[in-house]
């Protein structure tokens, strides 16, 4: 650690926000014997922890209770009534979410991290105000994360957020959802199940900007299957309020009324506020996200950030990874960056989402010769019950090297599935390496292991 950091300032490093890229970086820094002081003007644990990932996927759960009430006859089991109650679902998740808090906060305090109540606001270089309270630092981490985007739109202020959603106490008969990213399907596909009437609007023509054309394709057959009204090319005029709900014009004439609306038109980094502007920390025009480079520097030599701030890649593995080689470099002298090229993610809609590497088209577009190979089927699990769903898989190919460049699956277990191969995907297992791995059978995985014939 350099010798700026030692008794010049109340603190070697001040973080703002405490949700798991500024934990982390936190906690990690602490264990190195550096002064750590962490800020938070809301619950500790972040997005993640208290109003996302976790959260979502416990919803995600109770959804799909509803397709082995469904399943359990074809195998045996008698029908039996079932009810769901919503308040109960939301109270359990309210519960595990304070555990979770009271973890992360005993983290931080057995890390030796000092946490300040309040909201943050950088008054120079190496100086926070927390509350009115002065604290300084040699280093500054903004980890202040990103909030739901409010699209000029007359009237979207009657649409919740995922957050305000995931605390109803009732279930709505009538969902609508406006976007088609990740947090749009996952919460289509989830009221879906939970036994809400879903419609899903959004201005493209197929859901899931970003991913591999066949995967977004196939999640729109799916969600259809599933019972979900898609919208697609829907352009949005206004949202008012009407005697029977909330009415979402289109441009062209169409209407859709709901009784909840759920704003998921993509998230903004949590940048205003802080005074960094005026700092001279350059912001993108655009997102507001702050510039950084490889090694999670801005533009004033002090001041850090990490996460979805970043807008770099928003997930929350990354923002961890993002704040640890952080620590690596500028407290314990060994430079490290953050490949974000090779990243698994998901979507943890029903069914789910998963791909790591490159889509066919980027793929393409980089100048590659590509051998693609597909398998498209129904899982055994589906045959009995004679549930529709099918699982598709892919693999991209680079046919000068062999090497695989992309994996991308939808269906049961999508996300396990990739998570696994992504080791392989990062080591630059070739298509070769992957036909001489015996399959396992009977499951869904081993067709990665079986494409023999490349399509057409």
């Amino acid at each position: 650690m350099s010798a700026e950091n030692t008794a010049v300032y109340d603190f070697d490093l001040i973080t703002i926000g405490a949700g798991s890229g500024g934990v982390a970086a936190s906690r990690y820094a602490a264990a190195q014997g550096v002064r750590v002081a962490i800020c938070e003007a809301d619950r500790v644990g972040g997005t993640c922890v208290i109003r996302g990932c976790i959260p979502k996927k416990i919803f995600m759960y109770a959804a799909q209770f509803a397709e082995s009430f469904a399943d359990a006859p074809a195998y045996g089991w008698a029908a039996a009534t079932h009810a769901f109650e919503m308040e109960r679902l939301t109270g359990a998740k309210n519960a595990e979410t304070e555990r979770l808090e009271g973890i992360y906060r005993r983290m931080l305090s057995s890390s030796g991290v000092r946490l300040f109540a309040g909201r943050a606001q950088v008054a120079d270089a190496h100086t926070v105000v927390v509350d009115g309270q002065r604290l300084s630092a040699g280093r500054i981490l903004v980890a202040t994360g990103a909030a739901t985007a409010r699209p000029p739109i007359p009237g979207i202020e009657l649409a919740l957020t995922s957050t305000e959603l995931l605390d109803l106490r009732e279930l709505p008969h009538r969902l609508l959802v406006l976007g088609s990213g990740y947090i749009a399907l996952e919460f289509a596909s989830i009221f879906r199940g939970l036994g809400s009437e879903v419609s899903l609007a959004f201005r493209a023509e197929a859901p899931l900007r970003g991913f591999d054309q066949d995967l977004r394709t196939r999640s729109a057959t799916a969600l259809r299957e599933r019972g979900i009204d898609l919208r697609p090319g829907f352009k949005f005029a206004r949202l008012e309020r009407q005697a029977g709900g909330i009415v979402c014009h289109g441009a062209d004439g169409q209407a859709v009324e709901a009784d909840v609306v759920l704003n998921a038109m993509g998230r903004l980094p949590n940048s205003a506020g802080l005074g960094l502007e005026a700092l001279g920390v350059k912001l993108d025009p655009g997102s507001g996200a702050v510039c950084v480079d490889a090694y999670s520097r801005s533009s004033v030599d002090s001041i850090f950030a990490v996460g979805d701030v970043t807008d770099r890649l928003a997930l929350t593995p990354v923002a961890i990874a993002e704040g640890r080689a952080f620590v690596d470099t500028e407290f314990r002298g060994k430079p490290r960056r953050i490949d974000h090229s090779t990243v698994a993610s998901a979507v943890f809609c029903l069914p789910p989402v998963a791909c790591i590497g490159l889509t066919e088209a980027a793929a393409r577009e980089r100048g590659l010769r590509t051998t693609v190979f597909e398998a498209d089927f129904r899982p055994m699990k589906n045959v009995i019950s004679g549930r529709a769903d099918r699982s598709y898989m892919k693999l991209v190919v680079d046919a000068a090297s062999d090497r695989v460049l992309g994996v991308h699956m939808l269906g049961v277990d999508a996300p396990e599935i990739v998570q696994s191969l992504a080791v392989a995907v990062t080591m630059g297992a070739t298509k070769q390496q992957f036909d001489a791995t015996m399959a396992m059978h009977p499951t869904a995985a081993e067709e990665f292991m079986l494409m023999r014939t490349p399509r057409a």
